[in-house]
């Protein structure tokens, strides 16, 4: 089997990696000459942190991300406040990664590149998807090189214009504010504390103003600021100009701007997610504001749960792709959406993003499912002991491609290839782990068994 990945943003390498190591073939092509270098999606999401736990990835990213920094508010260039955008929280055995990290989005995709190199598979650079046919035994598309590749299946994870949707005929729904339009931009700022967010404004329109957020690996700060003058090119004298419209003349010396573009409110859901063998994914089929911080974790979260399912083939499988997807998108699309507009309102609280931007509360499971749930339907972490004495956790077990039955203080055989036997410490004598927490954690008594799938969700 083959699968073509059109897009190597986080989507489509987070595909590429997870079919990878399934041992699948896979390619994945992007149109653009060189590879993205700015920060764009920056803050990952507990629940993010965990599938690149799973992807083997996530040391790397905790080692060079930094945690959501304080952001002083001055207005009339005089500090008034001091907040986070969410207050960190200790890890605990079913949360591991509960605060989130940030870091600028080419940064991750470097490290989702590296991990997919040693699968031996590479980005194909100015490669673009040019057209394509499908039927029931696969898709053939052609590529800009001159190409022809005969794929099992096409994910288009090609961004919010992508072309893969639109030959498909996937109507894009929602809507596009050009009534609002904001810079933002990566630079270097002297005069400011790197260790700091600042959010610079005036006391008239406290909510309207200039925020400058720390990027790790440099002394670079993401920018981001309402256009004042369409008429400019955004340019570093264009973002100085407004850096001293609101933090006042002087304050700080911008230079080294690196990346810059011009943010529109969007928002777009499309219709479906899937025509016969060919999929989206990603920014392709759901693209969200950035309040938030959602779109590059939705799609990441899309890429994990395509995987499995492409791997595994049977209809009644891919058909859920759609099903859960496209309803949580939309859910989330619902949180971005409502964060903006408490912004455009002035609404202060929407500087403090809440429990449902953490993506933990994700459910796939029919809600007449009696099974209680406290944090969505994702398979919690937990710490265990083995039969040896060796510390270690659930996570470490469901990593990798497979399905994992977890049973709790069996009396019988398995014959299900990945089991994972607990019991409680006080009868612990002939068991493979002991775990004092995954009972809690997953509300089981004993004799319960529970079915995690390959992608960390309770079946």
């Amino acid at each position: 089997m083959t699968v073509l990945i059109a897009g190597a943003g986080p989507t489509g390498l987070t595909l590429a990696i997870d079919l990878a190591r399934r041992g699948l073939a896979v390619r994945i092509v992007d149109k653009a000459t060189e590879f993205f270098n700015g920060s764009r999606g920056d803050g990952l999401q507990p629940r993010t942190l965990e599938v690149f736990d799973d992807l083997g990835v996530v040391d790397e990213v905790i080692r060079q991300g930094i945690d959501m920094p304080t952001l002083h508010i001055h207005l009339d260039g005089i500090e008034v406040d001091q907040r986070r955008m969410r207050e960190p929280v200790d890890p605990t055995p079913d949360i591991p990664y509960p605060n989130g990290r940030m870091l600028a989005q080419s940064r991750t995709e470097e490290i989702l590149r590296a991990k997919l190199a040693s699968y031996g598979v590479q980005v194909e650079l100015d490669t673009a998807i040019v057209g394509f046919t499908q039927d029931a035994s696969g898709v053939v598309a052609e590529l800009s090189t001159g190409e022809t590749v005969e794929a099992t299946y096409l994910v288009g994870a090609d961004g919010g214009g992508s072309f893969v949707r639109k030959q498909l005929g996937i109507a894009f729904e929602g809507t596009t504010d050009d009534s609002i339009k904001v810079l933002i931009g990566d630079v270097a700022a002297d005069g400011l504390d790197h260790d700091k967010g600042y959010w610079f404004a005036g006391r008239e329109n406290p909510m309207q103003g200039i925020v400058l957020t720390p990027l790790s690996g440099g002394d670079q700060f993401q920018l981001a600021s309402p256009i004042v003058d369409e008429d400019r090119e955004p340019t570093l004298e264009v973002l100085q100009d407004l850096m001293d419209t609101y933090a006042g003349p002087g304050f700080a010396k911008l230079r080294d701007l690196t990346w810059v573009t011009v943010w529109r409110p969007n928002v777009r859901l499309a219709e479906h997610f899937r025509v016969g063998r060919v999929f989206i994914a990603g920014d392709a089929a759901h693209v969200h504001p950035p309040t938030g911080g959602q779109g590059l974790n939705t799609g990441v979260q899309d890429a994990y749960n395509l995987g499995w399912k492409l791997a595994d083939g049977r209809e009644e499988v891919l058909a859920t792709y759609e099903t859960e997807r496209r309803t949580n998108a939309a859910r989330v699309l619902g949180i971005s959406e409502d964060l903006m507009q408490k912004h455009l309102d002035g609404d202060e609280s929407a500087l403090e993003r809440g429990e449902n931007t953490r993506q933990l509360d994700i459910s796939y499971r029919n809600p007449a499912d009696p099974r209680p749930l406290t944090s969505g339907d994702r398979a919690p972490d937990a710490h265990l002991v083995d039969a040896n004495g060796n510390n270690l956790r659930l996570f470490d077990l469901f990593r990798g491609p497979h399905e994992t039955l977890l049973r709790f203080t069996p009396t019988t055989p398995s014959t299900h290839p990945h089991t994972v036997d607990l019991t409680h410490p006080a009868t612990a004598s002939g068991a493979s782990y002991v775990s004092p927490t995954a009972f809690a954690a997953y509300h089981a008594s004993d004799g319960d068994e529970i079915l995690i799938r390959p992608d960390g969700y309770l079946a």
